[in-house]
């Protein structure tokens, strides 16, 4: 993530404050200060999602084509990537086509993303920082799930890291989301439960996510206690 303090100032200036809120501006910041790409996301409604494909049923197999997998918590078939170092005018001049999308954040470009139990992922956030290691942003889901971002590859490295760490055989509460997956991003909502909502926010200060290896022995330990 390459960003500066003078593109801080630029992006909170006065046009910073045209009256335009929620996920746009919010999806500015992600592109302009955190150097992510954002994708307008479906947001949950009263019959399932606002994509119109029904959903899968709740106990059932994962679906015949043309159904929901992940109502309210998808991109839109039709928005496009709202690429790295976009501006608040670009970001809103694509939202006004999407006015009540989500915010999604692609995974595997910038960052992978560690997810655990919000418990576990509380009782790991609390050590790693008693520890002073280097963390990036975490985020909570209102289904009751932590996702830490951390470097690239961590999802295709993973069980390599289990084996080391000695972790491969225990039965964890923990994936990881890699290329191809997308995560919501705060303020906005995940699948009609409430909003998603920072654990940790993100920092201009700190130069990119950690490396998977620094975090995921807390993690794993905090997830394996949260099985016990």
């Amino acid at each position: 993530m390459n960003f500066t303090i003078g593109g801080i100032r630029d992006i909170r200036s006065g046009s910073w404050r045209r009256g335009r809120t929620g996920e746009c501006t919010a999806a500015a910041e992600f592109t302009g200060l955190w150097g992510w790409d954002v994708v307008p996301g479906a947001r949950a409604t009263a019959n399932g999602c606002s994509c119109g494909r029904p959903p899968v049923a709740r106990g059932s197999a994962p679906g015949p084509p043309g159904v929901c997998r992940a109502p309210g918590a998808h991109p839109l078939a039709t928005a496009p990537v709202v690429p790295a170092g976009a501006t608040l005018d670009e970001v809103t001049r694509v939202w006004a086509g999407f006015p009540h999308a989500t915010l999604m954040l692609p995974v595997g470009r910038t960052f992978d993303v560690l997810e655990v139990g919000e418990t576990a992922g509380r009782r790991a956030l609390v050590r790693l920082e008693r520890m002073g290691l280097p963390l990036g942003p975490v985020v909570a889901t209102p289904q009751g799930r932590a996702q830490f971002l951390v470097a690239p590859g961590a999802a295709v490295g993973l069980p390599r890291l289990l084996y080391r760490m000695g972790w491969d055989g225990a039965a964890l509460d923990l994936r990881a989301l890699g290329p191809g997956d997308h995560i919501t991003a705060p303020p906005s909502d995940r699948g009609g439960r409430g909003p998603v909502r920072w654990l940790r926010t993100p920092c201009w200060r700190t130069a990119g996510p950690p490396e998977a290896r620094l975090v995921l022995g807390a993690l794993g330990h905090a997830a394996h206690r949260s099985r016990r």
